[in-house]
């Protein structure tokens, strides 16, 4: 066969969710879907809000000229700047719609901001664990990933990234809330981080840029809030996906969020905008663009997740399971009682439970769980849990 060796060898190494999410549609067909505890796939579970579906009907139903044609690659200026004016409401900013440029959900964010900052052997420093694909969008542009250990409790450790800071080093990329943890990185934690990368971009004299994927930013739990990036860093970019608070993973809409003060932003802008079109993304989905402008103060009921949290971490402690109980997001990353987290995997698999592996996230000796499934999969999944951790001991 004639693909890339490169591609050869990353599809031996691919996405250990997806593996899980593969052998799970097996164990259904084998003993049915209400016997098999799928926790692998960050899915959300939760319907969409009742207004984007009256709004969709709507939608379809006007009489819009080029409805579904072409726009301009970085998007209809009305739904950017009912973006730029949340944010603005949300933080005391002073967006406009020029800074937002629509795009093809975090993912697609992602590898357009990648493909117009990073020249061939830059550094993206990453805090650990992490989403395993960021390998990918760094590496797709010639980029190196950086990895840098968090705390114990996964909290930002800011000396550590500031140690791995270098001549190379073009970005500090955060997710918080954290997939896998559910972390949410303290308001004093990424003021040191911004305090930090002031500092060592001038001891470098380049431009470190800190890059914030933001899909889980509004699934929080018990009044936590997360820190806004803009407000204590200039030369900051946040990358945001709906799949989360509107529950639309597979419309694959979302946006990039570009700091009025950054360095040289109008030519950022210009590069993020080139980047949507030849990077073969051309645009954000039209239909969503139009949907997502009408439903900027709507999301879904985050007390559905904040009561699948509960219920599992609850179950979890009787059991005996040690973890961080998450701040946002819908993950769940206990330690494994055994070193193997791939062997515990396996071991909860013999008893119809998938979770995946936290050597996948660069931190072994974890699993991650997601939790945005059924209420009755999670009960019924408690007694496998246990009977796992007994097994160890």
């Amino acid at each position: 066969m004639s693909i890339s060796q490169k591609i050869k060898a990353s599809i031996s190494q691919s996405s250990m969710i997806r593996k899980m999410f593969e052998e799970g549609a097996i164990l259904k067909k084998k003993f049915g879907a209400d016997k098999v505890y799928d926790f692998s796939l960050g899915n959300p579970n939760v319907e969409p809000p009742e207004n984007f579906k009256k709004e969709l009907i709507m939608l379809a139903q006007e009489i819009i000229s080029n409805k579904h044609g072409y726009m301009p690659n970085a998007g209809y200026a009305e739904t950017r700047q009912v973006i730029a004016a949340k944010i603005n409401k949300m933080h005391g900013l002073k967006l406009n719609g020029d800074h937002v440029i629509m795009s093809c959900g975090a993912g697609g964010a992602l590898n357009v901001i990648f493909k117009a900052l990073l020249d061939p052997q830059d550094e993206v420093i990453v805090p650990v664990p992490f989403f395993m694909e960021y390998a990918a969008y760094v590496d797709n542009y010639g980029g190196v990933l950086r990895k840098v250990k968090t705390q114990n409790d996964f909290s930002l450790d800011v000396t550590a990234i500031a140690s791995a800071v270098n001549g190379k080093t073009k970005a500090v990329l955060i997710n918080s809330p954290n997939n896998p943890t559910g972390k949410v990185y303290s308001e004093q934690s990424i003021a040191d981080l911004a305090r930090m990368l002031d500092k060592k971009s001038k001891e470098i004299k380049k431009t470190i840029y800190l890059v914030s994927d933001e899909p889980y930013s509004e699934i929080v739990y018990d009044n936590v809030t997360v820190p806004n990036i803009f407000s204590v860093y200039s030369n900051s970019i946040i990358a945001y996906s709906y799949s989360k608070t509107l529950s639309l993973p597979g419309e694959r809409i979302g946006y990039i969020a570009v700091n009025p003060e950054i360095e040289e932003a109008a030519e950022l802008l210009n590069a993020l905008i080139l980047c949507t079109r030849i990077s073969g993304f051309v645009n954000a989905p039209a239909l969503m663009q139009r949907i997502v402008a009408r439903l900027q103060d709507v999301t879904v009921d985050v007390d559905v997740y904040k009561r699948k949290r509960d219920l599992l971490c609850a179950g979890l402690t009787k059991a005996g399971y040690k973890f961080e109980k998450p701040q946002g997001a819908f993950y769940l990353f206990p330690q494994s009682p055994i070193p193997d987290d791939a062997a515990f995997v396996q071991m909860l698999l013999k008893r119809n439970i998938l979770v995946v592996p936290g050597s996948g996230f660069g931190s072994p000796g974890y699993f991650r769980i997601a939790f945005c499934v059924d209420d009755a999969t999670i009960g019924n999944s408690l007694d496998g849990f246990a009977e796992a951790i007994k097994e160890c001991r």
